[in-house]
């Protein structure tokens, strides 16, 4: 047996799991701790012939997993060691150590929370942290420490993990750590990478360099699979007549075949060139490889609260990715890595990559949540799931019907968390199967579950089913060759929902063969993308959740005037959510099975172009108008609703306001601000605009009686409805400290401005003739800011300190001054001059 650098740290491991319930192991790519652990650890004591679980993040990962440890004991997969995967099992009767896929766990703890007859879990390339694997790790420690007597051990290995970090969840678990065996990898540095820039170009260029300068099998990073289809197209012409290199995409979605050509060694005297997505980062093995190539980006799901859709993000990847990336080029021997960035580019990247469940669509959670009988604070996750993307997928839940009215799991949501889907299909088979339209739903299903199996065929669903159900014999052979391989994993995934649902029909229709069905079912996965036309013949849609999308061709489905959106969102370099994939619908069937999502609301809208109240009672779906009908007697109370709804989108200067009402609204902030600043609180209530806004139910709605019409708000008595939020004797008070205007010494009163802090008092400087000190307000608390006028009451400077400005600044100004109003007094000492508000003072 080939010795491995995960051998060397095997004892070690033995004695932590022999004296711990719960360790982590750190070991590179290359360790060998897939092949070697579960071996390794079978024939310990306190495992005492139960069954190891072991769990892989994809189902290629899993496969070659089994068939890589069956091999170690020169047994078929099946044997001692076996998998489970979606739509794949190969298990038996002496089978110890299963490898499955995260979501296959999480289930089958649903169904057995004590994990019975298994004695160790292991979540292998944990540092992935897929949703998935955050919740079997959850479900697995909440239902050991709640329902198993004997010991359940867990081990998370990973390549690069925050091992401390893990070792705190898990109570002080050990962290055992071993070396890997790394040859030097050389790297080759691009040139800076421009935000915006087509990556096959460089791509194309750099593996036909490298094929040319180096030997051995190529391995290519690219964010997805519309990048590999480009990339392979290009290369396969590029290198035409060049039989000793084979191009290999590798990807998730490709069959079994073709995952195999790609991850296994290169005939003699040819080389291989794998295109593959982050699946070949860590958790696959792919001999022969000793070049990488990588154009250093990941396509990734983003989750939005805000819209309750995932859109797909090609972002660069971390300083972690690269590092495995770039590892798998040294496995057999020395290697080049081919970075399409530079050096400075690569110190600013993050670190490592964020975990799924912080960026994840979470209804699939809130749902395995719920039927587990917790809430997120109450398991143990590394990351908690965020509140806001919580929120959206409870919310969601019970849009669906899953919930009853304390927030548990209801019938139809425990049969919606007993099916292997996400809520949203859960939904839609289970109510295709109550109508008897379970084939179809099945097959829908299993499209919506896979990626599109038809590109470039327009956006219409009925054209997948029909390629799905063989009906479409017009295909073009190039489209039907392309969609082969997606065909048949979405035939065997439908035959998998229709092995799902039992029972009968309770409401058969009686038409199941009319196109109308599709769009009814895919309403029912999603009630909140029900679309209606902007504009009849138009390509812009509105969508039930509020938000809009749009066609970014022309297609047939323009021509009907309700859609139901199964896929959409923006892409790099798009601002609108484009749609792409959708089915037509119905309207009528809002009166029959659709009806559910149906509700009526009376409204009392402001008509824009009138400027008066209408009432209605609209029927609705979601955001859309189904129907309106005019309302007469309009209830009061509703009536109030609408006009403070006005009032509180248009702002407060929909009301009569007044100069000297701003200024009183001034004076009142002004004492608030004050006692404020000296204490917690204020008696002089808050009169701002926000406030009063918050308000609008306390002081405004019991004058609305007789508003009906925008003309009708400049009758408002509104100084009379501010005065009465002052109580006595704080109006008093308020003219007292803050008041509207003062008297100056050559006897005139001067209005206040209050408008500004601290307030303004703008006089003419004559006037002030004989006055020592800035004059106060506020008994004494605050200095007025004077605006000192010249004749023409021009500024001629502004002070808060009067004293200041006779003792300093007087003389330059009165010799301005008097250059320019020769016949006005202009006294040598200010401080004894008469005041006056004429030219001269009267004699």
């Amino acid at each position: 047996m080939t010795h491995l650098p995960i051998d060397a740290v095997i004892p070690a491991l033995r004695a932590a799991l022999g004296e711990r319930h719960e360790v982590v192991l750190e070991a590179p790519p290359g360790a060998g701790k897939t092949t070697r652990v579960p071996l390794a650890l079978l024939g310990e004591l306190w495992l005492a012939g139960q069954t190891i679980l072991m769990l892989e993040p994809r189902r290629l990962a899993a496969r070659a997993a089994a068939e890589r440890l069956a091999s170690e004991l020169g047994e078929a997969v099946g044997e001692t060691v076996g998998y489970r995967i979606r739509l794949e099992s190969k298990v038996g009767p002496r089978t110890r150590i299963e490898v499955v896929t995260e979501g296959i766990l999480a289930r089958r703890l649903q169904d057995d929370p004590a994990l019975e007859g298994v004695g160790l879990v292991i979540f292998d390339e944990f540092h992935e942290r897929s949703l998935d694997a955050d919740l079997a790790l959850a479900l697995t420690l909440n239902g050991r420490e709640l329902l198993r007597d004997e010991p359940l051990k867990v081990l998370l290995m990973s390549a690069t993990l925050e091992g401390e970090r893990l070792s705190t969840l898990l109570g002080g678990a050990p962290v055992v750590r071993s070396e890997g065996r790394m040859h030097p990898v050389a790297i080759r540095w691009g040139s800076p990478f421009q935000p915006g820039e087509w990556v096959e170009p460089r791509v194309l260029q750099t593996v036909l360099q490298a094929l040319a300068d180096e030997s051995g099998s190529l391995l290519l990073f690219l964010p997805g699979q519309a990048e590999i289809r480009r990339v392979h197209e290009q290369l396969a012409e590029a290198l035409a007549g060049r039989r000793d290199i084979l191009l290999c995409p590798l990807h998730g979605e490709l069959d079994l075949a073709a995952q195999r050509a790609a991850i296994e060694p290169a005939p003699a005297g040819q080389r291989k060139v794998v295109l593959a997505t982050n699946i070949a980062e860590t958790s696959l093995t792919i001999d022969g490889v000793r070049v990488v190539v990588d154009a250093g980006l990941a396509r990734v799901p983003r989750f939005d609260p805000a819209s309750g859709m995932t859109r797909l993000d090609t972002q660069r990847i971390s300083r972690a990715s690269a590092t495995q990336r770039a590892g798998r080029a040294g496995r057999l021997e020395p290697g080049v890595c081919y970075r399409l960035w530079s050096e400075n580019q690569h110190e600013q990247l993050a670190a490592y990559g964020a975990a799924e469940i912080l960026q994840a669509d979470l209804a699939g959670l809130a749902l395995q949540l719920a039927r587990w009988g917790v809430m997120p604070g109450e398991l143990a996750f590394l990351d908690a799931p965020p509140a806001a993307a919580f929120a959206q997928g409870h919310d969601l839940l019970q849009r669906l019907g899953a919930l009853d009215e304390r927030g548990g799991l209801n019938s139809h949501g425990q049969a919606m968390a007993e099916l292997p889907a996400h809520p949203r299909i859960a939904h839609l088979l289970l109510r295709g199967q109550a109508l008897g339209l379970a084939p179809l739903a099945c097959d829908l299903a299993a499209l919506l579950g896979e990626r599109d199996i038809l590109r470039g065929g327009g956006a219409d669903l009925h054209s997948r089913i029909a390629l799905l159900s063989g009906e479409d014999k017009a295909q073009r052979g190039s489209q039907r060759s392309a969609a082969r391989g997606g065909v048949q994993r979405a035939r065997q995934l439908a035959r998998q929902f229709r092995s799902y649902l039992r029972g009968k029909p309770v409401a058969a229709v009686a038409d199941p063969e009319h196109p109308r069905w599709l769009g009814c079912l895919l309403a029912f996965a999603y009630p909140d993308r029900v679309a209606c036309q902007r504009r009849a013949g138009g390509g812009e849609y509105r969508l039930a959740n509020g938000r809009a999308a749009l066609f970014g061709e022309p297609d047939a489905l323009m021509k009907h005037e309700w859609l139901v959106i199964a896929d959409l969102g923006s892409r790099q370099g798009q601002r609108e959510e484009r749609i792409y994939l959708a089915a037509d619908l119905d309207p009528a069937l809002f009166d029959g099975e659709l009806a559910e999502q149906v509700s009526l609301r009376e409204e009392l809208e402001w008509d824009e172009r009138e400027g008066m109240l209408r009432a209605e009672r609209q029927r609705r779906v979601g955001e859309l108008v189904l129907s309106r009908e005019a309302l007469s007697g309009l209830d009061e109370a509703a009536r109030a609703r609408a006009l403070l709804g006005l009032v509180r989108r248009k702002g407060l200067e929909l009301l009569p306001w007044t100069p000297e009402l701003r200024q009183w609204q001034a004076r009142v902030a002004l004492l608030r601000r004050l006692d404020l600043q000296q204490k917690a609180d204020s008696e002089w209530p808050d009169l701002s605009d926000a406030a009063l806004l918050a308000g609008l139910e306390h002081w405004l709605q019991p004058y609305m009686g007789k508003v009906s019409r925008l003309s009708h708000f400049a009758n408002l008595d509104l100084p009379g409805m501010l005065a009465s939020l002052l109580p006595w004797p704080l109006p008093q008070r308020l003219d007292e400290l803050a008041p509207r205007s003062l008297a100056v010494p050559s006897g005139s009163r001067i209005a206040i401005d209050y408008a500004e802090e601290p307030p303004v008092l703008a006089v003419r400087l004559q006037e002030l003739f004989g006055l020592a000190s800035t004059p106060r307000i506020a008994g004494g608390r605050l200095g007025l800011k004077l605006h000192l006028l010249s004749p023409a009451r021009r500024p001629v400077q502004v002070t808060q300190d009067l004293a200041s400005f006779w003792a300093n600044t007087y003389i330059e100004v009165k010799k301005d001054l008097k250059g320019r109003y020769p016949k006005h007094y202009w006294p040598d000492d200010p401080l004894i001059a008469e005041p006056t508000a004429r030219a001269k003072p009267r004699k």
